[in-house]
């Protein structure tokens, strides 16, 4: 099962994880270096909802910006 919202279709991102080392400029040093880049994923904070669609009630995978925002109503 894909972790997409069934509302705003918001999926996983793809990003980097920077490691740096050394000592930033502003504070003595010779400047922040980066000394290697990981793959990591942005995944969406979705919740398992009892939802109110029409006159049933049918269980959806909503991310918790469009539970907040009012966009779906519990039952």
């Amino acid at each position: 099962m894909a972790r997409v919202c069934d509302l705003c279709g918001k999926r996983t991102r793809v990003g980097n994880q920077v490691t740096r080392r050394g000592l930033a400029k502003k504070k003595g040093g010779v400047g922040r270096r980066i000394t290697g880049r990981s793959k990591r994923r942005f995944r969406p904070n979705l919740q398992r909802v009892r939802a109110r669609i029409g006159k049933t009630s049918v269980r959806v995978r909503i991310c918790t910006d469009c539970l907040k925002s009012g966009r779906v109503a519990k039952r």
